[in-house]
């Protein structure tokens, strides 16, 4: 760690679970409450957890490879600009890729609305043994299709328990299932707009149509409000992460995962060979 105070996964993934209950309103954006010490302490221990996470990692896939069934599931959600891909690279991205599957989720193919609306979610889930992350997920269904009508509320309203059902069918499965929202106040995200428009190397990551959805603000507030209260349960909660300062951010999510590999202890295969014969061949090669 770093020279601030130790801090343990399992504290600040409680300080960040969303309860039934509990108001979005009330959540606040940049609140660095956890964090070990001051920006250069938070992110020197946000390393040490790196590390952590990233031998963790190895042994889940380990685990996977000897015939375990468990895998990881890291959902991502939030507002345009709140730091999904920035997650993705600074947090995930410490992880050995072999054993890491990235799905973002985008408008659906013509196929994809042929289908169910899990349809999609269903067919990227990990692989025994990976973490799996999700770039969005299937709760853009109760999000964007509710804040733009894209269905009839008859029609989204009804998916919430339909999402709970799924997840509790694949946590009961083995994966083990991360959710969590990066929340960022308004004044963020109108900043974060103004820095990619000053940074040539950034313009490819402006899109004006996000000015756009920025006016339906409150609308996506309500509608993250629902969702988070309506699918947060005892085998799948949501955590709502600080999104506003991006190392304090990255700092939340390492504990968050390494909380949750934690729980899961995955363990190294035993050898399917006899070690001594194998020491004893090797010592006598050429």
């Amino acid at each position: 760690m770093g020279k601030g105070r130790q801090t343990d996964p399992q504290q600040v993934a409680s300080a960040y679970e969303f309860r039934p209950g509990d108001l979005l309103a009330d959540r606040a954006t940049d609140e660095p409450r956890t964090a070990p010490g001051d920006r250069a302490d938070t992110e020197a221990a946000t390393r040490d957890l790196l590390e952590e996470l990233a031998t963790m990692q190895e042994r889940l896939y380990a685990e996977g490879v000897g015939g375990g069934q468990r895998s990881l599931l890291l959902l991502l959600q939030g507002m345009d600009t709140s730091g999904k891909d920035g997650s993705v690279r600074r947090v995930v991205g410490s992880m050995n890729p072999a054993g890491v599957r990235i799905t973002s989720f985008k408008k659906p193919t013509d196929e994809e609305l042929s289908h169910d609306f899990l349809w999609r979610i269903d067919r990227a889930l990990p692989p025994a043994g990976h973490v799996g992350v999700f770039n969005r997920s299937q709760y853009e269904d109760v999000l964007v299709v509710r804040v733009h009508d894209l269905v009839p509320e008859s029609e989204w309203s009804t998916r919430y328990e339909r999402i709970n059902e799924f997840e509790r069918r694949i946590v009961d499965a083995g994966t083990h299932l991360v959710k969590v929202m990066l929340h960022i106040s308004k004044a963020e995200q109108k900043e974060r707009l103004a820095e990619r428009l000053e940074d040539p190397t950034k313009y490819w990551k402006y899109n004006a149509g996000d000015l756009h959805e920025r006016t339906f603000w409150d609308s996506y507030q309500a509608a993250y409000q629902d969702a988070l209260s309506r699918c947060t349960t005892d085998s799948a909660p949501w955590y709502v992460v600080p999104g506003d300062r991006k190392w304090y951010r990255d700092w939340v999510l390492a504990n968050l995962l390494v909380d949750a590999l934690r729980d899961m202890s995955p363990t190294y295969p035993p050898p399917d060979f006899d070690v001594a014969e194998q020491r004893r061949l090797v010592a006598a090669l050429d």
